[in-house]
């Protein structure tokens, strides 16, 4: 297929996640194949926090598409009518959807923000893919301010003077040097903690960019080890370190 072709394709959400997008690795890749490569692919369990992060998204970037969530009216998920009303889906809390309203508000309140998010020549949910450190990448930007000349990443935090860990933790460095290889623009992080409302804008250094490529470069060896070299045993498999 032509890369625009692909692009298109990969814009529709079932065939980003699904076999197609396969095809493809992305950020969501790293962890798994830092630390079990064997586990590649395999569906990841849908967790409350996946189900409340995708909803602020959603209402910051495409609130029309609000409607496909099912919420509930329940304290929490152990409740009888919460299991009686989800038909054992993964639902949305009422109280989740009145807290995302809350950082939804703050965020588009702030100037700064809303201008990175509706400014001037912005597109949404944008994919792309490329060949990186050897092998091809998708991602799909939250925001691409073109005006601005950044990517724009959306994200959610229990504690903002923690988010520079956290940022580490969940591989933000290697998404971020993979979406700059992608779109050619630096990225910036809208982060907003979950508890205060608090706001903060995280730019990138170049030792964050760096932190990055390193995982990238790791990521691609244990791909190419696990699933491209011929005769490769898995059994056979360790790790060497000296303490």
């Amino acid at each position: 297929m032509k890369k625009e072709d692909v692009i298109n394709k990969l814009r529709n959400d079932e065939d980003y996640y699904g076999d197609f997008g396969k095809k493809y690795l992305s950020n969501s890749d790293i962890k798994t194949l830092l630390t079990n490569p064997l586990a590649l692919g395999k569906a990841s369990e849908m967790r409350p926090a996946f189900l409340v992060g995708g909803y602020f998204h959603t209402a910051i970037l495409e609130p029309d598409k609000l409607k496909k969530y099912k919420v509930i009216e329940s304290t929490t998920r152990n409740t009888k009518a919460y299991k009686e009303m989800s038909g054992g889906e993964l639902c949305l809390l009422q109280h989740e959807v009145d807290q995302i309203e809350l950082m939804t508000e703050k965020i588009l309140g702030n100037q700064v923000c809303n201008d990175l998010i509706n400014g001037p020549n912005t597109s949404y949910e944008e994919p792309n893919i490329k060949l990186i450190e050897g092998e091809m990448w998708k991602g799909k930007a939250d925001i691409i301010n073109h005006h601005e000349r950044l990517v724009v990443d959306l994200k959610t935090t229990n504690d903002l003077k923690k988010f520079r860990y956290s940022a580490s933790k969940f591989n933000y460095d290697s998404q971020a040097y993979i979406y700059r290889e992608l779109f050619g623009y630096e990225m910036v992080f809208v982060v907003i903690d979950k508890n205060n409302l608090q706001i903060g804008l995280f730019d990138c250094s170049p030792d964050f960019y760096e932190r990055g490529r390193v995982k990238v470069q790791e990521a691609v060896q244990a791909y190419q080890l696990f699933y491209k070299q011929e005769g490769f045993d898995p059994k056979q498999y360790f790790i060497n370190e000296t303490l």
